[in-house]
């Protein structure tokens, strides 16, 4: 019993010193999040974060099997599956995370928003770069699928259940099977934007079809 309290709690000190920008992701996007003890202990989306940053050095180390048994170890403890030879950059929150997959080759930039299911993954058995590059300050909404080596720009939205194969410009919003963007007149997206605010480019366009009508109508008249 002793040796496990020592165990948590030499977790909470290592999680405290470093993941201290991941740990504020946390509290500065998750309205849900009460507690550092709270957060340490239960956030899965830290929990697969902390291992990925071990295997990750193990493998630039060149410690064979290891670094890949410590991401399946994650990935069944979490449901989060990070390949330890993704980058990743600092302030990555994942909320709650099952099902979320990282590839390989993906690059994640700073104070990126995962949501359930995310997949950052390639589109084939091609070899070298296969995997999306992730900008800073991007969110990425549940279920969404980014596949292949694709640039997603900074300040940017992906929307829930989007399917994006192709290049994002920064400070866009993408929806829809395939991604369709909107841009957001080129302002940063907010990373607690709620989800029911995302624009949609098929109401947008019959909207602005609407407006056209409207006017000929008048010039008829």
């Amino acid at each position: 019993m002793p040796f496990i309290i020592i165990l948590v709690l030499s977790w909470v000190v290592f999680l405290l010193g470093a993941f201290k920008k991941e740990i504020e992701a946390i509290f500065e996007r998750d309205p849900a999040a009460r507690s550092y003890l709270e957060v340490i202990l239960l956030y899965s989306g830290l929990h697969a974060t902390a291992v990925y940053r071990v295997s990750r050095a193990l493998l630039k180390l060149g410690v064979p099997l290891l670094p890949r048994l410590l991401s399946q170890a994650a990935k069944f403890l979490t449901g989060i599956e990070i390949h330890p030879g993704a980058q990743i950059g600092q302030g990555l929150f994942i909320d709650h995370g099952m099902g979320v997959v990282i590839g390989e080759t993906s690059v994640i930039g700073d104070n990126v928003t995962l949501y359930q299911g995310v997949t950052l993954g390639g589109t084939g058995k091609e070899k070298g770069k296969r995997h999306p590059n992730i900008g800073d300050n991007v969110v990425i909404g549940a279920g969404a699928k980014i596949l292949g080596n694709i640039t997603i720009g900074e300040n940017s939205y992906i929307g829930a259940n989007a399917v994006v194969l192709k290049d994002v410009p920064p400070n866009s919003t993408v929806v829809g099977v395939p991604g369709r963007i909107t841009r957001q007149d080129g302002r940063k997206i907010e990373t607690a934007l709620d989800h029911i605010q995302v624009l949609d480019p098929i109401k947008q366009t019959l909207e602005e079809m609407d407006e056209r009508l409207s006017q000929l109508e008048k010039r008829l008249k």
